[in-house]
């Protein structure tokens, strides 16, 4: 006796055929190669696609960041409310500025109001109760001459990656709410200082 234990009885010829046959597949590594890139090819992927939707999230809201402090300055130096500006036109300003990763006109969401002091400013998400965005209050104020003036421009940023913890969505709609807030004190456009 040999000592090796085969599941195989021995005795018979398709026996033994099974046991060569059973050795070669446990000796055989070609196909290793395409079951570890299977194994590790899903989780590579999808943080991939995380990466990427992260830095698009972050660039978005730089964009916004930007283009909303390029557009205050219209109302902090007076030249929206010697221009005439409501706020379709100051909205127009603001998607001037944003790149085409916006669908500015139908989604952006602005809100222009003045203030007493800068401790009473409202500068809180505007959500409801459900988590979801709600503009109704959203106005236009631009003020006048050295009032406390806060602009807030809301927009809902669509986000893809849902799957293995990496949502990026904090919205009940699977969507990203970018913010962008600017605070200031209009400058005194006319002929008193404030």
């Amino acid at each position: 006796m040999s000592g090796k234990i085969s599941l195989f009885p021995a005795s018979s010829r398709a026996g033994r055929k099974l046991a060569r046959f059973a050795r070669k597949l446990t000796r055989r590594e070609d196909g290793s190669t395409l079951i570890e890139f299977g194994i590790v090819v899903i989780p590579f992927l999808a943080l991939l696609f995380a990466i990427i939707e992260i830095a698009l999230v972050f660039f978005a809201g730089q964009v916004l960041e930007t283009a909303v402090a390029d557009s205050s300055r219209l109302i902090l130096t007076g030249q929206a409310q010697n221009g005439g500006f409501d706020q379709t036109k100051f909205k127009n300003e603001v998607c001037n500025r944003l790149l085409a990763l916006f669908d500015c006109q139908a989604n952006v969401k602005i809100d222009v109001q003045k203030y007493s002091s800068f401790g009473g400013a409202n500068l809180s998400k505007p959500l409801d109760n459900n988590g979801n965005v709600d503009t109704s209050a959203f106005g236009y104020n631009p003020g006048v001459a050295c009032d406390i003036v806060i602009v807030r421009v809301v927009y809902e940023w669509p986000t893809f990656v849902r799957y293995f913890g990496l949502d990026m969505a904090d919205l009940p709609s699977g969507k990203r709410l970018l913010m962008s807030t600017a605070a200031f004190r209009n400058e005194p456009y006319g002929a008193t200082p404030c």
